[in-house]
């Protein structure tokens, strides 16, 4: 059975850091993208951040852009978001997701690429 489950959502001040943690477990062998996404309050769902685990090779939104940094652990398949200079605006719930077996470049626009969610973690991020 595949499975997500995401941690490290917290409150925090702007300007400072937290990190997210996605721990993928019961997947099968073979290149697919990883994908963090959010949900602030009375917004729709958003992509943030995308990796393809074939090289590693990230994609951002332009919002989080040289805040946050997408990485994973190929050992524990543990998806981690770095966030960096956090602002009132990342307030959100972060949602970890994966598509199935993928070749090219991870989409960050078209969600329903991605077929499998977690139940997310919250971050509150106050001025």
């Amino acid at each position: 059975q595949m499975y997500l489950v995401e941690s490290g959502g917290a409150s925090a001040q702007a300007g400072g850091r937290l990190t997210l943690a996605c721990v993928a477990s019961g997947f099968p062998a073979g290149n697919r993208c990883m994908a963090w996404f959010r949900q602030g309050p009375g917004k729709a769902r958003e992509g943030v951040a995308a990796l393809y685990t074939r090289d590693g090779s990230p994609k951002y939104s332009d919002s989080v852009e040289g805040r946050f940094t997408i990485s994973r652990d190929k050992d524990t398949n543990t998806l981690y978001l770095q966030m960096d200079d956090l602002r009132p605006e990342d307030t959100a719930m972060y949602y970890c997701a994966t598509t199935g077996l993928w070749v090219g470049a991870c989409p960050l626009i078209n969600e329903y690429e991605y077929n499998l969610w977690g139940r997310g973690t919250l971050v509150a991020v106050s001025s």
